[in-house]
């Protein structure tokens, strides 16, 4: 693994989803450290747009920033942006999320996450990309039932086609890790929160009906784990990958092969708390942090969801000298006071 120099870098980092809630705060620290980014994102109406361009707006006239609004799916389109752009850095956050909405549109999910990152990897093929980091997900560890899930996990069985997706991202990216040589980092994130969070998630979803005083849905009686994981600590995260590219690993042993690497430059890594939250007290810490309580309603598990997700967090840790550590009580705190502050309540 080679460590690299901001000064190294003569061209714009690409982020693709940069409206998307990792993707801001992405570029927003991109910008931070003094790289120029090219943002992309179609914008999509998979939720609010309003607050998706609410992101942009934020990012818009910063110095070294740039918007190009088109659909990864557009083959054209993608290869313009690297062409014109030639960028060295691939931050490649865009794709079609959620688990229970890719049950009722999967169509979508086959042309963001696979033809998408297909164009993404072919620009990264053709115009010399130094390091491309994409984005998996905890989802893809489906069926597995041994805590905490860990890169090295055989993960053959999911439970979803999003998870499939992403699965399908990481082999995607192998083979061209294999094939022509381009470093490629796959970071599996776990369960994201924060402030300007997606709206689909719990935190968010929660948070909005209670101070409506509208009842919240609480899957599997309340008796869900998830490694939620704070959006400070994904970005930390990303940040400190993009950074280190990896190389080959000349002991990999095909005869007893470890997923999360390669004789190819080839890395993978799960960025999640390592401590994971059972969904009822979660909830409990949100009524505090509000100071209302919620109307529950309890409801059995739902297809395409797990019972519990928990990373193993060692490798990131080891390789970047990082590990998340933010707790839920501060992480729900920020977003709450956010909410209240962006909504006006």
């Amino acid at each position: 693994m080679s460590v690299l120099n901001r000064a190294e870098i003569r061209t714009p980092v690409l982020v693709t989803g940069v409206a998307g809630f990792i993707g801001y705060f992405v570029a927003e620290r991109l910008l931070a450290e003094g790289f120029d980014v090219v943002g992309f994102d179609n914008v999509n109406d998979y939720y609010d747009v309003s607050l998706k361009e609410a992101r942009l707006a934020r990012l818009a006239g910063r110095k070294g920033y740039r918007l190009v609004r088109a659909d990864l799916a557009d083959r054209a389109a993608v290869e313009k942006v690297f062409a014109d752009h030639r960028p060295e850095l691939v931050v490649h956050l865009a794709a079609q999320a959620g688990v229970r909405h890719s049950l009722s549109h999967p169509h979508e999910y086959a042309s963001s996450n696979l033809v998408g990152t297909l164009n993404v990897l072919e620009g990264c093929r053709h115009h010399g990309a130094r390091h491309l980091v994409f984005a998996s997900s905890s989802s893809v560890y489906g069926a597995n039932t041994t805590l905490p899930f860990s890169v090295r996990d055989n993960v053959d069985h999911p439970v979803s086609l999003y998870a499939a997706t992403k699965k399908s991202n990481e082999l995607m990216a192998h083979a061209y890790s294999h094939l022509y040589g381009i470093p490629t980092t796959g970071l599996r994130f776990f369960t994201v929160y924060g402030p300007f969070g997606r709206p689909d998630m719990a935190a968010f979803i929660f948070t909005r009906r209670i101070f409506a005083g509208e009842p919240i849905e609480v899957y599997n009686h309340g008796r869900m784990q998830r490694d939620f994981t704070y959006i400070d600590d994904i970005v930390e995260g990303v940040y400190r990958t993009l950074l280190r590219v990896p190389q080959g690993d000349p002991s990999w042993d095909g005869a007893a092969p470890d997923p999360s690497t390669s004789r190819a430059p080839y890395r993978l890594y799960n960025i999640g708390n390592h401590r994971p939250v059972e969904l009822a007290h979660f909830i409990e810490v949100l009524e505090r942090v509000i100071g209302r309580k919620a109307e529950k309603v309890m409801l059995p598990l739902q297809p395409g969801d797990v019972v519990a997700t928990s990373a193993d967090v060692a490798d990131l840790g080891r390789d970047t000298g990082f590990e998340p550590a933010t707790p839920i009580e501060v992480g729900l705190e920020r977003f709450v006071r956010w909410y209240r502050d962006y909504y006006r309540i």
